[in-house]
């Protein structure tokens, strides 16, 4: 496969230098992290041992570059804070480090207006995760999630009933604690995190590789470990955690000590040995379940497919992604399109609309000729139309010689569609579904039925 990840993370961490140079912290800070999360994915898929050693060389700069970002913006904060003299915690007020409970008064009779201690350290490492907390919902609805039943059923079981309806997990009857999504890319995996998000009124903790990685020694298992004690503090909570397959992939001989160091983070927190875990749920994702390391996978208790869409979920998706942009297509020609597009991922026909809906766009470029139409809106005498020179009323014009405004685009047809089915291929091979199959018979279950 084509190792488009190490391009598109250059991509964003050119657009993260702009950032930093306009003094833009947060933004900048942001687009460094999303641009070594696609090189870390990236460098997966790199076979030279040199062209490895350059990245990693990158990486350690633009990582050190993040670093000094957030120490200035740590200092800043604590800059505005400072009167307050209370520590804050990511995502929510100190009260909210302890479990949103409020100190009694004390036997002074004043009211305590001190919060839990938190030493720097602590501190800092929240501050670097505060990105992770998703503090405004998606907007991504169940019913958006076109198909998938048995993996959204799965995930009101774990995420939405313990919280609505406690009464019913009592004695051995427990909520999941560990959910993993794998399947091939664009099926959906992160989109159905999205409708939990918006669905579950949970803190959800939305994190990646580049979050939980530092190149100073010991710092990223501490963030795993703050991690899941800012989860246990805003209970209940959602950990999600994005191509974990990048974190906790299988241990080996060869491997360096911080990334072994990570994954055994990752085992003792997930266990939970010693700590109360109730109301904690880690959901992962993953394109590569068979990379993931033994343990790990022991602990996601529920391993679940997301297939390719079926013929059912395809015609939703059309309909979706068309939406609301003018087009005269039929019930019956979304059902044709579902039906010719077997073997296309969720984003595959994304894209494949996207082309569709351009086509006007092309013809109105390529026009030579455009007639008057009457608007719609009422806001012009008239509109005008592309259409070919033998139509009545032709007129020869250029496309941009028409005033601001005044173009009426030709309505998306059934004819684009077919031109953009005929163009656009599947991105998922039949090798790689295979290989998900055979995985899922040995460890997971279906999710989409």
């Amino acid at each position: 496969m084509d190792n488009t990840f190490i391009p598109k993370g250059m991509e964003i961490i050119k657009q993260a230098v702009v950032a930093d140079n306009d003094d833009q912290l947060e933004q900048a800070l942001s687009l460094y992290r999303q641009g070594l999360g696609y090189f870390m994915t990236g460098l997966k898929y790199v076979k030279n041992d040199k062209a490895k050693a350059a990245i990693r060389e990158k990486m350690d700069t633009y990582m050190s570059r993040a670093e000094q970002i957030k120490e200035a913006m740590d200092k800043r904060a604590a800059a505005a804070a400072a009167p307050k003299k209370k520590a804050v915690v990511a995502g929510g007020s100190a009260a909210a480090s302890s479990g949103g409970k409020e100190k009694k008064d004390g036997a002074g009779g004043e009211g305590d207006d001190e919060e839990e201690e938190v030493d720097p350290e602590t501190a800092k490492l929240q501050a670097a995760l505060s990105g992770a907390i998703v503090k405004e919902t998606p907007n991504v609805k169940w019913e958006d999630v076109a198909g998938l039943d048995q993996a959204k059923a799965l995930l009101k079981e774990a995420v939405i009933l313990p919280v609505k309806f406690p009464q019913l997990f009592t004695g051995k009857r427990t909520p999941w604690k560990g959910i993993l999504l794998y399947g091939p890319p664009g099926t959906g995996k992160s989109f159905l995190a999205k409708a939990v998000a918006t669905e579950a009124g949970s803190c959800f903790l939305s994190v990646s590789s580049s979050d939980l990685v530092s190149k100073y020694q010991g710092e990223s298992e501490r963030l795993v470990k703050t991690l899941f004690e800012l989860a246990r503090k805003n209970t209940p909570a959602i950990i999600f955690i994005d191509e974990i397959d990048s974190l906790c992939g299988s241990r080996s001989d060869g491997e360096n000590d911080s990334s072994r160091r990570i994954k055994t983070e990752f085992l003792v927190q997930m266990q939970g040995v010693g700590k109360d875990d109730k109301g904690i749920l880690v959901l992962g994702a993953t394109n590569c379940p068979w990379d993931l390391d033994p343990a790990i996978r022991r602990r996601f208790e529920k391993r679940v497919y997301i297939p390719l869409p079926d013929a059912r979920a395809r015609y939703v998706m059309f309909k979706q992604n068309v939406g609301s942009t003018a087009n005269d297509l039929s019930e019956s020609d979304l059902q044709l399109l579902a039906a010719e597009t077997e073997g296309f991922s969720g984003s595959d026909i994304s894209v494949l609309v996207r082309d569709a809906l351009y086509e006007p766009v092309r013809i109105a470029q390529i026009a030579t000729h455009f007639k008057k139409v009457p608007d719609p809106a009422g806001e012009h005498p008239h509109l005008w139309e592309p259409c070919p020179p033998s139509a009545k009323g032709a007129v020869e014009m250029d496309l941009y010689a028409i005033g601001q405004g005044m173009l009426k685009p030709l309505d998306t047809t059934i004819a684009h569609f077919e031109h953009s089915v005929q163009s656009t291929k599947p991105s998922v091979s039949p090798g790689d579904l295979q290989r998900f199959e055979d995985w899922t018979k040995q460890f997971g279950q279906e999710g989409s039925g």
